[in-house]
């Protein structure tokens, strides 16, 4: 098992910053891959942004691709995503996820991650 808890989430002016944080505990948080998805009210979980279990590889989606940033140090057990230009279409409840995944392809998938966290809001006001 691993539980996980996102923290840093809150109410930011458009093209202001938010550092969210995934903190980690249980089973070696080095051996998952970690991705952030978010859901807006009304829509589909989508994804964000992910990380390889070592960092060496990072994917985003096109929507965020620019602004934001993943990282992970493993010594802390934790992940991060950072926040940059933010919009009001960023407003969303943020979750992260860990997962076993075993190729590229699966990254974007929320199907394929096997814990998450329980969200922490972003609000981006015009």
């Amino acid at each position: 098992q691993v539980q996980l808890v996102e923290s840093g989430g809150g109410l930011v002016q458009a093209g202001g910053s938010l550092r969210l944080s995934c903190a980690a505990s249980g089973r070696t948080f080095s051996s998952f891959a970690m991705g952030w998805f978010r859901q807006a009210p009304g829509k589909e979980r989508e994804f964000v942004a992910a990380i390889s279990w070592s960092g060496g590889s990072t994917y985003y989606a096109d929507s965020v691709k620019g602004r934001f940033t993943i990282s992970r140090d493993n010594a802390k057990n934790t992940v991060y995503l950072q926040m940059n230009s933010l919009k009001p279409e960023d407003t969303a409840v943020y979750y992260c996820a860990a997962g076993t995944l075993s190729g590229s392809a699966y990254y974007t998938d929320k199907l394929k991650y096997d814990y998450w966290g329980q969200g922490t809001q972003v609000t981006v006001s015009s």
